[in-house]
């Protein structure tokens, strides 16, 4: 991947632009949509954070919890997508969140660049789309045939 530099106001202008943003959330959406179903449960989101590492970690390393301690972290994160308290992330829920945690970034990173690879691994890369996720995706679609 070449090195792309970006900044808060390209961030906020990709974000502001409803039409790409909602592309590029939709194509996460549906790599985390495990059972496809068009929304997402406390499950799948939860697997999609794990595979991040971004709550379990501190500095980049891992830190060792027990279940009821990583309960405490992630449901919490689930509660703050699921705005409707159906039990599922829909897609408009998700957009709004993922743009806030966007924006969240850009204003705690100020005028300061950063690069795209850093932001995709902040986001999504940490795994999401991965060998193993994709095998995974594809053997849960075979099974159900």
């Amino acid at each position: 991947m070449p090195l792309v530099l970006l900044d808060g106001s390209t961030v906020r202008d990709f974000v502001k632009d409803e039409q790409a943003f909602q592309e590029a959330m939709k194509s996460c959406f549906q790599e985390m949509d495990l059972n496809e179903d068009g929304s997402l449960s406390r499950a799948e989101l939860r697997t999609a954070f794990e595979r991040m590492s971004l709550l379990e970690c501190s500095l980049g390393f891992p830190i060792s919890q027990t279940p009821a301690q990583l309960n405490a972290l992630y449901d919490p994160v689930f509660e703050k997508f699921d705005t409707d308290h159906s039990g599922n992330v829909d897609f408009n829920e998700f957009c709004t969140q993922m743009s806030e945690i966007l924006l969240a970034i850009v204003d705690a990173l100020g005028s300061s660049p950063t690069t795209l690879e850093w932001m995709i691994c902040v986001i999504w890369e940490g795994g999401i789309k991965d060998e193993d996720h994709a095998n995974e995706k594809d053997n849960k679609n075979q099974n159900s045939k």
